[in-house]
């Protein structure tokens, strides 16, 4: 007969780590990027105060 107690619980699996992006690299010297999701579209603007904002 076959007991389950007895077996080690599997490992699970670990997310894979987060990519990490210089924001001038994502905006390419413009102050303004359309980033596409599925079917919508944000816009990731970079604002005179050296902030970014990301808006539906």
């Amino acid at each position: 007969m076959h007991d389950a107690r007895l077996q080690p619980a599997p490992t699970p699996a670990r997310p894979a780590p987060a990519t990490d992006f210089d924001s001038r690299e994502l905006m390419r010297g413009t102050r303004e990027v359309l980033i596409r999701h599925g079917d919508q579209v944000y816009r990731l603007r970079h604002t005179r105060n050296d902030k970014l904002i990301l808006v539906k």
